[in-house]
């Protein structure tokens, strides 16, 4: 997708400062096919290389999926934490719980609903060289939290110069 750019003009007082500031932005989408509820994939590389396609090197890089039964977080991408994030979730939104959810829509996947509502669907890392600012053991994460395969659509802007 082409670059395009934001002006912004600085205001004090009653007075319009004559100094303008452009900042590029760029937005992107990918799509990731998921095994179904528990699947948690490391969407680092390729956002990292949605980033490098932006041409943008220092600013600021919002990650959201599309979707109320996915989510987005960072985290270490390790077969350990993977399932405590698993055991955990089961344990603030069981399954089994009567979801009101589940009584209009017949789906099944209230827990879903609300997993993905307190995890949230978009994350903003900041960018300095081109590089997302990511600690030595902190991955990008996607969390499929439905209750079935889905294809994802998760969408990465980036907003600098």
């Amino acid at each position: 997708m082409p670059l395009s750019f934001l002006n912004l003009r600085i205001y004090s007082g009653y007075y319009q400062d004559t100094v303008v500031f452009r900042m590029a932005v760029w937005s992107g989408e990918l799509s990731i096919k998921t095994k179904g509820e528990g699947d948690v994939v490391d969407i680092t590389d390729i956002v990292c290389s949605a980033v490098r396609d932006s041409g943008i090197s220092d600013g600021i890089v919002n990650v959201f999926v599309m979707g109320s039964t996915a989510a987005v977080t960072t985290m270490e991408h390790e077969p350990g934490l993977v399932r405590d994030i698993s055991d955990i979730l089961e344990r603030v939104a069981p399954k089994n719980h009567p979801y009101k959810h589940h009584e209009r829509w017949g789906d099944y996947n209230g827990h879903s609903h609300v997993r993905a509502a307190l995890i949230g669907p978009s994350l903003s890392i900041p960018l300095r060289g081109g590089k997302l600012l990511l600690g030595t053991w902190q991955q990008l994460v996607f969390l499929e939290l439905d209750v079935r395969p889905r294809e994802r659509k998760i969408v990465v802007t980036v907003v600098g110069d």
